[in-house]
Parts: C-alpha cells; structure tokens; sequence
C-alpha cells in the first residue's frame, strides 16, 4: 500500500453494511503504467470486511471486493445514505497530449464516479475499469483533435494508432458526471436526505487561469444526480474565492468535509490553516437541504471569498446567496 504521488488513503466505514471499509488506492505518477495491470492494485477502490479479519491481514491486490480500477486518484468517497451506493470523486491527469497537441487547459475532466453497492447488489459499474492510464473522459471536445464525443466520454492520449484510440476507450466505465479540468476535487459527502452531494474543489496547480477553489453541490434524487452525464453545470456553487487571479496563495483551498451532530458542515482550508462552519441563517440544519437548488432569478455566481483569519475565534464570517434556496453563512475558526 506504499506509494509515491498518491499516497494518502481514504477510509470510508460504511453504514448501509456494518463491518464493510472501503480504501482507495491512487496512482504513484501522473501517468502510471502500474495501473494497466489489474493484479497491482494501484489505481483501485476496494471493499474488505473487517469481521472477517483473522492473524493474517488482508493483501490489498489480491483480497476484497473491487468496486473499480483504472481510478487514478479517488481521494473523495462517500456512501449514499438511502441506497447505499458508493460514490467517488476523482483528480485527473496532468500535462496531456493528443496527436501531437498539449490538450491540458480544459482536458480531461475530474469525475464523479459511482462504483456501486456492498450488500451484492450487482450494477454494471461495479469492478469495471473506469480508463486510466490509458482513456480519459472529455471536459472540452472542442479541444481534443480528432475526436467527436460528448463531455464525460472516453478519448485516447498520446498518437493515436489501431492499438491506442477512442474505439477501445468506449468500452472503458464513464463517470456519472464531469466536471472542470483540474479542479481537484478532495471530498465529497451527502445530506441526510441523500438530495445534494457537496463536493470541495481544492483548485488548480497547472493552468493558465485558475479553477475550482470553492465548496459546491450536486443535486440528487432517488439516488442518482439530476443532471445527464454530459452536463457542465451540474455543480452549484456555494462558497467559492472572489478573485481567482489571486490563487492559489491568497485563496482558501477547501479539502475535508465533514458533519457534526448538529447537522452543520465543517470545511478544512489547508493553505490558510482555516475550519470553516457552513451554517444556514434560517436555524435549520445544513445537511437537512431539500432538493431544490435554484435561486429564483439568479446565476449562481454570487459567492463570495474570505480573507484568511488573523485569530484564534470565529474571525471571518461570510453570507452566502444560496443555490439551496437558504442564505448560508461560513465562519472561519483559525488552526
């Protein structure tokens, strides 16, 4: 389980199956070849039972219930908490070519993945192959040569030949949603209700104009995101940096989310050492939203961004015009 690039790991403890952990395991490079092999288990999300465990640990490549491969970095995983789906979301590569073109401003898209259930409901995406390292799916199809899909579809990297191109990527598991090249997504975790998916954008290392650097959400319903797979506009913005140009050092950089008992959201920002507390001004639980998330009248785009705070109390406080129909507010607690 040691690895280079990648190597932290997320646990998730589930509680639709008591005893079921589920641990990713990202890729130890950009592009790693270790990944192509499935008995490696580099680039993989698994399952293991934990009443099962006896003097013998488990073997991460060889044990457990693969919920997918070919993942490169899903550092953000989440349980659906009405129908027990596994949700991941996933960091893409950087610095990719396409026949000769640098196609890494607007490609290939971070991911929401959703990798299917513990308790042996088989789907057709569990234990599939979701492309890396070698297909990626499409932020900007405009701007990949040669290739006619849609946002979310799989494209082939690098020269394109009868051994390496889109015909073979096809048959690789597509995510459930795209999102902005480079964002980074860190986290992602579900309301009460299972209606909204919020998800933290860390931001952009490696593009001309920065992205991501914001907290958002997805809309749900039945368990399955409202938007279709080749939307752009599926995640709402709550709390996002006012000037991007400023980024990453003079901006927050949301990573972990996190609850507390009285349905508040909890949000580390690591470049500012900051915990913000997402609360809603109308006294109701955060993570007790309901479905809609349409401000009547409004684009969405009216967050704005904090300063980091110079001490120890609730030093910083901004309101939020919500997409969630609730005016929110975020206090920042210095670490």
């Amino acid at each position: 389980m040691n690895g280079t690039d990648h190597s932290s790991r997320t646990l998730l403890l589930s509680r639709q199956v008591p005893g079921m952990m589920v641990i990713n395991r990202g890729s130890f490079e950009n592009i790693d070849e270790r990944a192509l092999n499935i008995s490696t288990g580099v680039s993989q999300i698994k399952a293991f039972n934990l009443s099962n465990i006896t003097d013998t640990p488990y073997d991460y490549p060889t044990e457990g219930l693969r919920l997918g491969w070919g993942l490169r970095n899903d550092v953000g995983i989440a349980e659906h908490p009405s129908t027990g789906g596994i949700w991941s979301v996933e960091n893409s590569a950087d610095q990719l070519e396409r026949s000769g073109d640098d196609i890494h401003e607007d490609n290939p898209a971070e991911k929401l993945n959703f990798l299917g259930y513990l308790n042996g409901t088989m789907t057709e995406e569990q234990g599939r192959n979701f492309g890396y390292p070698e297909c990626f799916s499409a932020w900007d199809p405009e701007a990949l040569p040669d290739f006619d899909g849609t946002v979310g579809e799989q494209f082939a990297i690098g020269d394109l030949s009868a051994t390496n191109n889109d015909s073979l990527c096809a048959d690789r598991q597509t995510p459930r949603l795209s999102f902005q090249a480079h964002m980074a997504p860190l986290d992602i975790v579900f309301n009460k209700a299972g209606s909204a998916a919020w998800i933290s954008f860390h931001g952009s290392w490696n593009r001309d104009s920065p992205v991501g650097y914001k907290l958002s959400v997805v809309e749900f319903a039945d368990g399955e995101p409202t938007e279709n797979s080749s939307s752009t506009v599926a995640a709402k913005d709550i709390m996002s940096n006012q000037d991007l140009s400023a980024c990453p050092s003079g901006c927050f950089r949301p990573v972990g989310l996190a609850w507390d008992q009285q349905g508040r959201l909890f949000m580390s920002s690591d470049s500012t050492g900051e915990i913000y507390v997402i609360t809603r001004n109308d006294g109701n639980a955060t993570n007790a939203v309901g479905t809609n998330v349409t401000i009547p009248g409004s684009t969405g785009s009216g967050t704005q961004s904090a300063s980091p705070s110079q001490s120890s109390s609730a030093a910083g406080f901004l309101s939020e015009p919500s997409i969630l129909g609730a005016l929110f507010s975020a206090f920042a607690l210095l670490l």
